[in-house]
């Protein structure tokens, strides 16, 4: 592997509530970013957070098992490319819910990881961030499901964000609250569709009401992209196909009536579906459901391109 001239190696570590995600890449000085691997881990650091306020210890270990295989994948790059990679580290919802957050920071400290806890503000400018490379100079809407929290953010892409919000829900933290893991009550699915309207719906009125829906709809992360996995019936995940992909509201209805209707042990044989996904993804599907219907938009675009890459492109990181 070569380097282009007067390339950096960097690399972004996204701790989720429910995934553990790396990106490895060049950065030249232009900021021009070239993508060399990308991986992936469900440790579902969350588990429970939502009742206890604290991570579990066994929760903690999973992320740093997790970590540690990451760096040692990254220092097959470092070796290759004769230089050490600038590592940036983040972690979202479930750290910054928990009382004992700074156990996850100490755990990562050891494996040589400086891990920032993000307040939900700076997530969604970070998500804006890397999704508007993908789509210069339009008007979008990014919704960032996670597993504990929901980031809206509408803007100009490369114009800078004209209002964002962050969301204590989250398909982790609404399967523990209300939905459970198994096949869905739909009791249980009406409360869960009511607490996201009384707490998301304002927003999106005030978005429409200043013009900020009219643009591009575009869904991150793994929510998001396990609509099209399972949709596509990917036995193997391609993050080219996935990427730029349109999901129509009536495809994500569908997915989620199939979904809701198994046990947990059919959901985890379904194709495309994550098994240790399974549990939550119903959640999440409930969730951006609601925001097309809140939004008034009948088809959404799928980006790889999201926190990662603006963790890894932001030049106020330091």
């Amino acid at each position: 592997m070569v380097a282009p001239d007067g390339a950096r190696l960097r690399a972004s570590i996204d701790i989720g509530t429910v995934t553990c995600r790396m990106l490895v890449a060049l950065v030249d000085d232009r900021g021009a970013l070239y993508e060399i691997e990308r991986l992936y881990r469900i440790t579902n650091l969350g588990e429970g957070v939502d009742t206890s306020k604290a991570l579990l210890p066994e929760a903690i270990e999973r992320v740093r098992c997790a970590i540690a295989s990451f760096k040692s994948q990254l220092a097959r790059y470092e070796r290759d490319l004769g230089c050490k990679a600038d590592i940036r580290a983040v972690a979202t919802s479930a750290a910054r819910d928990a009382r004992n957050g700074s156990d996850l920071v100490r755990a990562l400290a050891g494996e040589g990881v400086d891990l920032r806890i993000i307040s939900g503000d700076r997530e969604a400018s970070l998500s804006f961030s890397g999704v508007s490379r993908e789509f210069p100079g339009q008007s979008i809407a990014v919704i960032d499901i996670g597993g504990g929290s929901t980031e809206v953010v509408a803007g100009r892409a490369g114009g800078g964000i004209a209002r964002a919000r962050s969301f204590d829900i989250g398909c982790r933290r609404a399967t523990e609250k209300l939905l459970g893991e198994g096949r869905i009550d739909p009791a249980d699915e009406a409360r869960l569709r009511q607490w996201i309207r009384s707490e998301m719906e304002p927003h999106f009125k005030q978005l429409g009401e200043a013009g900020l829906l009219d643009g591009r709809l575009v869904g991150v992360a793994g929510t998001a992209t396990t609509i099209v996995s399972v949709r596509d019936r990917m036995e193997s995940y391609d993050c080219t196909k996935v990427h730029g992909a349109v999901v129509t509201r009536e495809q994500l209805g569908d997915q989620r009536l199939m979904l809701a209707d198994m046990p947990l042990e059919e959901r985890q044989r379904v194709v495309g579906l994550d098994p240790k996904r399974a549990a939550v993804i119903v959640s999440g599907l409930v969730i951006m459901e609601e925001v097309m219907d809140m939004a008034r938009i009948g088809e959404f675009t799928v980006s790889e391109s999201d926190i990662l890459q603006g963790v890894i492109l932001a030049v106020d990181f330091d």
